[in-house]
């Protein structure tokens, strides 16, 4: 992508000059001047070189009036022959924040790339990224009444229910950035040597260490480090994330607020384990890291690699890249402790269900009330109603994805799962009753449980995966709650959604039943095992009706 002031592009916005965006329907444009028309084209790259420039368009830009995150460039920077390449990545890194978060403020951030601290020191063996910042002492309840009066999505709701009735210490020191996301006078006041004062202009300081292997664009080499990755570790310390065990005295951060061992019980020490909850620690979104070589506020990191390579892990291995989202830890993190997403984050929708919970060998309808997340079986012979029962109640945080019977012992289970942690939980029913649980395999980072089926005819039903990214399927070959193996599945036309799986042409192999929410189409893929093989139409359902399951009444 090119942008420019002139309509022949004989110059370019810093940054935006063949500046590789991906494989997106879409990208924020940062750094830009109010009130002035750009120009902007678009070409395709393959392997055997770049296509044909795209009709040129314009804009007028206009004030921004949610977050805007002001970088910056240090001479560390800018006097590099790779200026260009720095600061295009930090620019990709600040339009994630400024796209994610509506909050009405201006940050302001001073970038490096040095093998110094800003006071000239040399930065500590084995550092890899660092951020220097402001925090401020906020009166307990101040802040307190700041962040409940802030709350705007469920999260917040959420987690303000779990704050604390008592005062856990005098004071919470946010860093001035999130204090202002929540309405507090705490204005930026570091200097360029990382020395704090009235009248310093900047909120904090990111600096990347230049000895690192560090990579500026994406894909990451298996030898390299995702820049963008550490870009945007740093600049949530900068903007808010932190604990008080890297900081002197007992006043404790923002982050700490949600810090637990256990259900209902709080952890703000460097002994055990502590995890990141917002439910008073009731559902584990991340652990936090224990280590005293990393940051107490950052989250427990596995060997390499990393099966979730999170922005905020203590860690990073070289070839991963992963970044902040409204649903990964660090989004949640962000919205809990005070900033504004754009669009709140919905717990994955409670899918339609139906299987024979009582043995009939007709199928039924499992409900579930949003607000309670009570489970019901409504009994039915065919489209009557003939009996129905109570289920077990859903934990926070997590969502039915589908019903299959993973113990075989002839009774459907409920297959769950979380979000925000990517994780999948078994419940074993008899009937209505819960008799016992079981962890089911993590799915990676963007994609989603979307439904549960025997594909591979061993009579174990299996995990189908959906990445709305890119729409690819995915077929996890389950023992119970085993993971066995895997591989991809169809990708599915733009505009559909996978509503369903059952065997609809009778020859064994489980298929998928399409949705097209824009004209009310039905679709079916016959496939064999995880092969797509043909596809028909099925009925149109009537305006303002969707298709939400499958079975055979």
């Amino acid at each position: 992508m090119d942008v420019s002031t002139s309509n022949s592009f004989s110059s370019y916005v810093d940054g935006y000059h063949d500046l590789d965006v991906g494989n997106v329907h879409g990208r924020a444009v940062t750094g830009l001047t109010a009130g002035t028309n750009y120009y902007y084209r678009v070409r395709a790259y393959e392997a055997t070189g770049p296509g044909r420039y795209s009709q040129v368009m314009s804009v007028t830009t206009v004030p921004t009036v949610g977050l805007i995150i002001h970088a910056t460039f240090d001479s560390s920077i800018t006097g590099r022959p790779n200026a260009a390449a720095i600061e295009a990545m930090i620019n990709r890194a600040i339009s994630i924040y400024e796209s994610l978060l509506s909050d009405p403020i201006t940050i302001q951030i001073l970038f490096r790339y040095s093998t110094t601290a800003p006071d000239g020191t040399p930065l500590g063996q084995g550092t890899i990224s660092q951020s220097n910042w402001v925090f401020y002492g906020v009166p307990w309840s101040s802040f307190i009444n700041a962040l409940r009066a802030d709350a705007k999505t469920s999260n917040d709701n959420l987690a303000n229910a779990s704050l604390p009735g008592s005062a856990l210490s005098a004071n919470i020191k946010p860093a001035s950035a999130n204090g202002r996301a929540v309405a507090l006078n705490t204005p930026p006041a570091m200097f360029a040597n990382g020395t704090v004062g009235n009248g310093g202009p900047y909120d904090g300081i990111v600096t990347l260490n230049s000895a690192v292997p560090f990579q500026f664009t994406r894909p990451v080499s298996v030898s390299n480090y995702d820049a963008q990755r550490s870009t945007e570790h740093e600049m949530d310390e900068v903007i808010g994330f932190g604990s008080r065990l890297n900081i002197s005295g007992n006043d404790l951060r923002p982050q700490d607020l949600f810090s637990w061992s256990s259900p209902g019980v709080r952890n703000l020490t460097s002994s055990g384990s502590r995890y990141f909850s917002i439910n008073s620690g009731g559902t584990i979104i991340a652990y936090f890291n224990q280590n005293s070589s990393g940051d107490f506020g950052d989250w427990l990191s596995p060997a390499c690699p990393q099966v979730h390579p999170y922005v905020q892990n203590a860690s990073i291995c070289t070839g991963q890249s992963s970044d902040v989202t409204a649903t990964s830890p660090e989004g949640v993190n962000l919205d809990v402790i005070g900033y504004d997403l754009v669009s709140a984050p919905q717990t994955t929708a409670a899918r339609a269900a139906v299987a024979d919970f009582n043995g009939d060998g007709k199928p039924d309808y499992v409900l579930r009330n949003a607000g309670s997340r009570q489970t019901a079986l409504w009994y039915l012979n065919n489209n009557i109603f003939v009996g129905a029962a109570y289920g077990p109640t859903l934990p926070a945080g997590w969502g039915l994805a589908g019903v299959a019977d993973f113990n075989r012992d002839s009774h459907p289970d409920y297959g769950l799962f979380n979000p925000v942690t990517d994780g999948t939980w078994i419940w074993y029913l008899s009937g209505p009753t819960f008799i016992g649980n079981a962890y089911g395999p993590n799915v990676p980072s963007g994609w989603e449980l979307a439904a549960t089926g025997d594909f591979n005819g061993d009579a174990s039903p299996d995990y189908v995966l959906y990445r709305a990214s890119t729409r690819q399927t995915a077929i996890w070959y389950l023992n119970n709650n085993v993971f066995v193996s895997g591989g991809y599945g169809p990708t599915l036309p733009t505009g559909w959604s996978l509503i369903g799986v059952a065997d609809f042409n009778g020859d064994g192999h489980t298929d998928y039943a399409l949705f097209n929410s824009s004209n009310g189409q039905t679709a079916i893929w016959h496939l064999s095992g995880r092969t797509f093989l043909s596809g028909a139409f099925g009925p149109t359902v009537p305006t303002g009706w969707a298709p939400v399951a499958t079975a055979d009444f």
